[in-house]
């Protein structure tokens, strides 16, 4: 009776001893694999600093447990690896090809070789922060690999938003003593689901966070979509009138189908990314109008143009003019031929305003919401320089908006396992042959100085 009392208590002891043995393995900094992007990826699943065998000699053991254990300590999704400049690891991919592997959304800083670059998740650190990043670390030019490390995570784990990832574990990196284990093995044997629960309660609040900002969007969307049906009704043309040949018909079709396109699309929208689609499909519609107009009329048909900066709504730009917001610096934005003559005139141009807890405000100084609905009538990559010195400006400099940098793809909120499903072009970048700082688009260490 006793032998079998002994053996029903040993069987789970040993299962529980069992796990924390592999808990210990995991957590021992000094445990290092053979080096190659597989054995990498595995590492920063359990750690945020891998340093390849091969590279020992550019950042030591001590060093790459001290940086460990800062990340672990800010509790930010930062990820560093040093790797050798070998056959392993493909420039032009590197940087896509680990973030792929790793399958964990954070911030990603690599050494390879004599060089260095990171990536990162919008939704954890916008694209224009971490070149603004990137950019800076270079042009210090420390003089050891641990310095530029180290100033980078000193910034990024102030400025990246999320969490460390589960699979972490607990702070620090140098060593785990018999309180930890057992602690550890209490909150597997108590609370495995927790994680999970806590997890589940961060995604329904953030899914709340985006039907609430896509209901505000849907008001200002809808209005613009009305308002260029009321053009399309105002509009004298009739594909059969005299005069009327198949360009002319073209564009008045091409217009008719983008009232019909945005409609829809807003009406599938399920995040606020997806106005894009809507406005940029408006925008679309207008300079189909444009073009109808000054067929019917006999002038030469314009150059394709940015909408008014002041207000979408007004159509096609005419010119470029000169503009400062409130306290800002002075900037150059596209302008309709009405907003032109007001600024020249020296009164304020009619700004599209939208609603805000404020109170109506133009769409610049109107919140992170409303960078989606503005990129599909501007353009991603221009919309940030036209907004320099605006509360949006701002946010899309420092931060990641609706719409994950305008691209249309929420993202996942830092530290969450998402495996391959994230934007490629969010982890572009690379250095030449001589090892300097890339900034390309091609995913890895490709090419082009920063």
């Amino acid at each position: 009776m006793k032998t079998a009392t002994r053996r029903v208590l040993i069987g789970p002891v040993l299962l529980l001893l069992a796990a924390l043995l592999a808990m210990v393995t995991v957590a021992a900094p000094g445990a290092h694999a053979a080096g190659g992007l597989d054995e990498a990826a595995a590492a920063l699943r359990k750690g945020p600093v891998y340093v390849d065998p091969r590279a020992t000699g550019q950042f030591s053991a001590s060093e790459a447990d001290a940086l460990a254990k800062k990340i672990k300590d800010s509790g930010k999704p930062v990820f560093v690896a040093v790797l050798p400049r070998t056959s392993d690891y493909q420039p032009s991919t590197l940087l896509r090809d680990l973030r792929t592997k790793v399958g964990i959304s954070g911030v990603y800083a690599v050494e390879f070789g004599d060089g260095f670059n990171a990536g990162a998740d919008p939704r954890v650190m916008s694209r224009t922060a971490v070149q603004n990043l990137v950019g800076a670390v270079k042009r210090s030019q420390y003089p050891t690999v641990s310095a530029r490390l180290n100033s980078f995570v000193d910034t990024a784990a102030t400025e990246a938003h999320g969490h460390a990832p589960a699979s972490w574990g607990g702070t620090g990196s140098g060593g785990i003593d018999t309180g930890t284990v057992v602690g550890l093995g209490a909150l597997i044997v108590i609370g495995g689901g927790g994680a999970y629960a806590i997890a589940r309660r961060n995604r329904r609040k953030r899914a709340e966070e985006e039907r609430a900002a896509l209901e505000d969007l849907r008001i200002v969307v809808d209005e613009d979509i009305t308002a260029f049906g009321e053009e399309l009704d105002r509009l004298d043309f009739n594909p059969a009138e005299p005069g009327a040949d198949d360009a002319m018909r073209a564009d008045y079709s091409r217009a008719l189908d983008a009232y019909e396109d945005a409609k829809s699309a807003m009406a599938a929208a399920e995040h606020p990314g997806d106005v894009q689609a809507v406005t940029k499909e408006l925008e679309e519609g207008r300079f189909a109008l444009a073009a109808l107009a000054a067929r019917r009329e006999g002038r030469p048909l314009s150059e394709r143009r940015l909408p008014c900066f002041f207000d979408p709504r007004h159509g096609p730009s005419v010119t470029d003019a000169t503009w400062a917001p409130p306290g800002g610096a002075e900037r150059t934005v596209p302008v309709c031929a009405a907003d032109k003559s007001r600024l020249d005139d020296g009164r304020e141009p009619l700004a599209r305003t939208v609603r805000t807890p404020q109170g109506d405000r133009p769409y610049w100084d109107a919140g992170p919401a409303y960078a989606p609905w503005a990129g599909g009538y501007f353009g991603g990559g221009l919309l940030p320089g036209l907004l320099i010195g605006t509360t949006l400006g701002h946010l899309m400099m420092t931060g990641p908006a609706y719409g994950a940098d305008l691209g249309g793809h929420q993202g996942a909120e830092g530290g969450e396992v998402t495996g391959a499903d994230f934007d490629p072009g969010d982890f572009g970048g690379g250095f030449g042959g001589g090892g300097d700082f890339g900034g390309g688009g091609d995913g890895g260490f490709g090419g082009g100085d920063f």
